[in-house]
């Protein structure tokens, strides 16, 4: 496909209920007014775009993101020549009401953002990594329900005015429980939502109970005892393949990129030093 070809992409995240996502490249395609029953959420990668929403022409160019509530009437067509290139989250407002709920914040109604263009650069680092994890095959259930909540809590604290959830506190027998079910399912881990219904929490205050006891959140941890193990199978002799398939990795690349990451060599070259 030539590089100045009009793309689109959508897909839908199922561990996060459905969750709907769009990875586009647009140049001469141009949006009708139009609703969604979802918010949007767009971070501009290359580009620019122009819309109207709430009566005001508005403009979003590369290094910003763009919020619309649901239910608003807006359009869409490039800003430049070379169209525009982004990426686009729709969470329908029950997921941000169940999000808050979590962290037992007052939500008797949806959030509703506040203006519509932003520019926090590390916002939009944030939310460029979070879709392209959602999209990545290899990324792990856990790791995407929890960035998932970590980088819309931060939006929301910043353009929806909700509150500070309160602190995360102390829980060292949920934590240690934790720590033993995922040591126990280094292949087939429980979600996010297994981990803190078998602890007695909601899934995003265990979240942040686990990461202040251990300095990493659940899904860190867990890739952290899966490259433990591998090393030791590694030492045992265990092909890198077969050490993939034992612990859950998507395959033995996805081992390969893991623990060169972590250790510097590739599993391949660490069996065989350890060998000799």
């Amino acid at each position: 496909m030539p590089p100045d070809a009009e793309r689109s992409r959508f897909s839908s995240v199922a561990e996060l209920d459905g969750l709907e996502l769009l990875s586009a490249r647009f140049i001469e395609h141009s949006f009708d007014p139009h609703v969604h029953e979802s918010y949007a959420i767009a971070v501009l990668e290359e580009g620019a775009e122009r819309y109207r929403y709430r009566g005001a022409e508005h403009l979003a160019a590369a290094g910003s993101f763009a919020l619309l509530n649901p239910d608003e009437v807006h359009t869409g067509s490039r800003a430049s020549e070379q169209g525009w290139r982004y990426r686009v989250f729709y969470p329908r407002p029950q997921q941000f009401q169940a999000l808050l709920a979590e962290l037992e914040l007052p939500h008797g109604s949806a959030p509703m953002f506040q203006g519509s263009v932003h520019g926090d650069a590390d916002l939009v680092a944030a939310l460029l990594r979070l879709h392209r994890l959602l999209e990545s095959p290899d990324a792990a259930v856990l790791q995407r329900q929890t960035l998932w909540r970590e980088v819309m809590l931060q939006l929301l604290q910043r353009h929806a005015r909700v509150a500070e959830p309160r602190g995360a506190g102390r829980e060292p027998r949920a934590v240690a429980l934790a720590k033993e079910l995922l040591g126990a399912s280094l292949a087939e881990p429980p979600s996010l939502e297994q981990l803190a219904a078998a602890v007695g929490l909601s899934p995003f205050h265990f979240a942040r109970v686990f990461r202040r006891a251990t300095g990493l959140p659940p899904h860190a941890w867990l890739r952290q005892r899966r490259l433990e193990q591998a090393r030791a199978l590694l030492r045992a002799g265990c092909a890198p393949l077969e050490v993939a398939m034992r612990l859950g990795f998507a395959d033995q690349s996805h081992l390969g990129r893991q623990f060169k990451q972590s250790y510097g060599v590739g599993p391949g070259e660490y069996r065989r030093a350890c060998r000799a």
